[in-house]
């Protein structure tokens, strides 16, 4: 189980581990997204500093913002030491880390607001 912070929005962050192509391990902090229905989201440029295999090329998909193209990239991340192969998408106007839905299927949120409590696990 990892825990996890509240910002001053009240967003849900936690603490993950990028594992780059050559095994360096990079810590970041994401933003949990229950309304984002894939594993991960990063920057391009994170993607290709990380060495990470590019899978498909513009994928088009609709947002908020309208059509954007995304690229698949296989990734590695390691939540609570333990790591996971996970497709992930790219985009240039990625601005934050974001998890997704997915993770709600292997792993338990608990989300306390007025107790201060925020875990994955």
């Amino acid at each position: 189980m990892i825990e996890g912070k509240f910002s001053g929005q009240g967003e849900l962050i936690f603490e993950i581990d990028f594992v780059a192509s050559d095994g360096l391990i990079i810590t970041v902090d994401a933003l949990f997204d229950t309304g984002f229905t894939d594993w991960l989201a990063i920057n391009t440029q994170d993607a290709l500093s990380l060495g990470w295999e590019l899978v498909e090329s513009e994928e088009t998909r609709l947002t908020a913002q309208g059509e954007t193209h995304f690229d698949i990239y296989t990734g590695t991340v390691s939540l609570d030491t333990q790591e996971f192969n996970i497709p992930v998408i790219a985009g240039d106007e990625i601005a934050e880390v974001l998890l997704g839905l997915p993770w709600l299927f292997t792993r338990r949120l608990v989300v306390d607001f007025p107790q201060d409590v925020l875990t994955l696990g």
